[in-house]
């Protein structure tokens, strides 16, 4: 790596912490400032256009850039066919859940629920995110110090702490107003290293229509496939990408956070909706990466699928351009880092400590509690993507799929309760069903005996299931939660 490299990567860093800085100078002179909503809703006064780039670059994270091209190089472009539920999901989301969040009165995703089935099954739904959280974001977050190790030549380890510690400085102290303009300029960033890297990659074929007719000819360029055991089939792909974006998109406090941040329901819904479609083209251009990179012979039997792209980054991108498609996967990692940190204390703020200790009126306290929060999540994140680091070692799953297999695990249980919020279930029915949910998806995952396309599906099945069996059994006399 050339030293133009290392400078286009500390200057993105530097950019980074220069927009945190100026998204902070902001928020201090909002006529809302020192409350808690400006640190963790942005005052509610966020555009659109800006917090649907911002849910785009929290999902999509390094593990579209590292995995997905690894996906394409060993495979075809059938994994799009997950993009098409996920717009779907947002669909559904929009129509249904969103009237009741943009209400001007929530300040977490699982507050609505508290009206309906009591504090318990908030604070539960809350525990099970943050868990969720944690151990899906753990993965995101190692995926993306593999680049940063390969540059610098440091350990992995290493680069997660420092990679954690940048973006932990701008989030700690900015709130979500921050991490949603960072998010705006990361995700400019690494779609930009994206389309270079396509573009290097076809001219080393030296003819991109060689290069596509290539692929054509392997196989390469499905989209479709209507069977059922395939590992990322249409009918797989529609309803568990429909019901797991349901999931993310409308339970997850991760992407609720900046719905509630915009101005209006309209606004919400055109984040919401238009991030949708901005994911399938995201997932078109890294899928073409990673059928380019076969197509020009970057792709060799032997090799890890998630280490493809960071390889050819750093052996065959000229000087200044590799650094930008480093600083790009740097900047997805970036993104889910901050995101994660400002929704987790979020979450805690609002559902756990604000519910317990009652004070949830009181904006300076919770400010202050909020912050302490958010550097607290970020120490405990960083830790937990050093753990993964540790069990991912000699493996050659990709990240990107053990990443929505821990979150699948648990969004069913809470995709279902939300469902039960139509029924005459109560709170300890609702609880019943997504502890059992939880655990018998978990058993699954773990014992590798189902796709992460079906987890979502049969798990809010599960959980409404049980909880109206509960409710059943319990009878008339089943006092309140």
């Amino acid at each position: 790596m050339s030293g133009l490299d290392l400078a286009v990567i500390a200057g993105y860093l530097l950019l980074t912490l220069g927009v945190g800085a100026l998204a902070t100078r902001r928020s201090r002179r909002s006529r809302h400032a020192g409350g808690a909503d400006d640190y963790f809703l942005g005052a509610r006064d966020l555009p659109a256009w800006a917090v649907m780039l911002s849910v785009v670059a929290t999902e999509t994270s390094a593990l579209t850039v590292i995995s997905v091209p690894g996906i394409a190089a060993r495979g075809d472009f059938t994994f799009l066919q997950l993009a098409f539920g996920y717009l779907l999901g947002r669909i559904v989301v929009a129509a249904w859940l969103l009237p009741g969040y943009v209400d001007g009165t929530q300040q977490t995703a699982y507050q609505r629920l508290e009206a309906r089935f009591g504090a318990p099954v908030r604070r539960a739904l809350a525990a099970v995110f943050l868990a969720t959280r944690f151990l899906a974001d753990g993965v995101r977050i190692f995926a993306g110090a593999i680049p940063l190790a390969l540059v610098t030549g440091w350990d992995v380890a290493l680069s997660i702490v420092a990679m954690g510690g940048v973006t932990l400085l701008y989030t700690f102290t900015g709130g979500l107003r921050a991490v949603v303009w960072a998010d705006v300029l990361q995700l400019a960033v690494y779609v930009a290293g994206g389309v270079a890297a396509l573009y290097v990659a076809l001219q080393l074929v030296g003819d991109p229509a060689v290069a596509w007719a290539r692929a054509a000819e392997a196989g390469k360029l499905r989209l479709f496939d209507f069977s059922l055991d395939a590992r990322f089939g249409f009918f797989a792909g529609l309803l568990g990408g429909a019901l797991l974006s349901a999931a993310s998109h409308g339970t997850d406090h991760i992407v609720v956070q900046r719905l509630l941040a915009t101005r209006s329901l309209r606004d919400a819904r055109v984040a919401l909706v238009g991030s949708g479609v901005l994911v399938i083209a995201q997932f078109a251009l890294f899928l073409a990466v990673g059928t380019a990179l076969w197509a020009a012979g970057h792709a060799p039997a032997g090799t890890p699928g998630d280490e493809l792209f960071p390889r050819f980054v750093i052996t065959q991108l000229p000087a200044g351009l590799a650094g930008l498609v480093i600083a790009g996967i740097l900047a997805a990692a970036m993104s889910t880092i901050s995101s994660s940190i400002s929704a987790m204390a979020s979450s805690f703020t609002y559902d756990l400590y604000a519910s317990w200790r009652g004070r949830d009126r009181d904006a300076a306290h919770l400010l202050q509690m909020g912050r302490w929060f958010s550097l607290l999540w970020g120490l405990l994140l960083i830790g937990g993507a050093l753990g993964f680091h540790a069990f991912a070692s000699g493996r050659d799953t990709p990240v990107v799929v053990l990443a929505l297999s821990i979150a699948s695990v648990t969004y069913g249980a809470l995709l279902g309760s939300y469902v039960l919020a139509g029924t005459k279930v109560l709170g300890r029915d609702v609880i019943t069903g997504a502890t059992v949910s939880v655990v018998v998806m978990l058993g699954l995952v773990m014992g590798a005996k189902l796709s992460f396309l079906w987890t979502v599906p049969l798990g809010t099945a599960l959980t409404v299931l049980v909880a109206l069996a509960r409710a059943a059994l319990s009878g008339p006399q089943n006092p309140p939660a």
